[in-house]
């Protein structure tokens, strides 16, 4: 029998067959010998024990056509990373660093800000400034009042995506209002600290639609950018490419060299100097690092 996993807590894999049902699994100890560990999003085969506990063993994990490390997760289409639009401020740092993450795993990416209605259009605009050119598409929801929410699913059509984000910012929210058979747990925002508490526990598959996943996945308070070198980090912000070759020097770094075609291209208004600054920022640390 035949199908995918939709969770893993302590040692078990849940694997969900289409007419079926869920089905309470344990993995081959060949894996473990092996090394490979049965992942959400696998598509597996399986043994079914007694039929009338629901329960079976993986015996096989079927090719497959990706991996992400982090969340650990396979046969991803696309990732969402979903941010606040206020109330928690969106942190750009962070989020620049959960593109940087998807994009080195090349991922396709959306961009989706929640919580709109708390925000005027000029705050929405000065949003979508700062990721103008960098490859994201984009989404403005309410999950309050429903605003954006079938533009979402349009998008969502036909794919498995990956969903990631700080605590927070509405995922669980989300996740009940485009499958509201999950029940999640939604936590509010402390008072003192204008954060949420993590209610998302585990990576959890679910099926939203016709050949269409949601994966949801635990949120992320920090995420550091590793294994990678400063002069590496220009090739992951897609708004510079079309300057690429443009500088005097080759390899130019855009930081501190003279006659930057890219920061020509931020004094003219042509990429956000936000975002920019963002980079400049980046660099620094992750040289910081370098020499020490």
């Amino acid at each position: 029998m035949t199908g995918k996993i939709i969770k893993g807590v302590g040692g078990f894999y849940y694997v969900h067959v289409p007419r079926h049902g869920i089905y309470e699994c344990k993995a081959r100890g060949l894996f473990r010998r092996l090394g490979i560990k049965p992942l959400v999003g696998d598509n597996v085969e399986m043994k079914v024990l007694p039929e009338e506990e629901m329960t079976g063993s993986i015996e096989k994990i079927l090719p497959r056509k990706s991996q992400l490390v982090r969340p650990a997760s396979a046969n991803v289409d696309q990732a969402m990373i979903v941010f606040a639009a206020a109330d928690p401020e969106p942190n750009f740092g962070l989020l620049d660093r959960f593109m940087i993450m998807m994009q080195k795993q090349h991922v396709d990416l959306i961009l989706c800000f929640n919580k709109i209605e708390l925000v005027g259009p000029e705050t929405l605009r000065s949003y979508e400034e700062r990721y103008r050119g960098s490859g994201c598409r984009m989404a403005a929801i309410s999950v309050k009042n429903g605003t954006g929410i079938e533009e979402l699913r349009a998008m969502l059509q036909g794919k498995t995506t990956v969903v990631a984000g700080p605590s927070g910012v509405g995922k669980s929210s989300l996740t009940n209002t485009l499958y509201p058979q999950a029940g999640m747990v939604t936590g509010a925002i402390s008072d003192k600290i204008r954060r949420g508490r993590n209610t998302t526990r585990h990576t959890q598959l679910f099926a939203i639609g016709d050949d269409t996943y949601w994966m949801d996945t635990p949120g992320f308070s920090s995420l550091y950018v590793d294994k990678m070198d400063p002069e590496e980090l220009k090739d992951y912000y897609p708004e510079f490419e079309p300057y690429f070759g443009q500088c005097r020097f080759n390899g130019c770094n855009h930081i501190s060299e003279p006659d930057c075609a890219v920061k020509r291209a931020v004094e003219a208004g042509e990429i956000s100097r936000d975002r920019y600054e963002g980079y400049r920022h980046l660099f620094e640390e992750l040289n910081s690092e370098r020499r020490y």
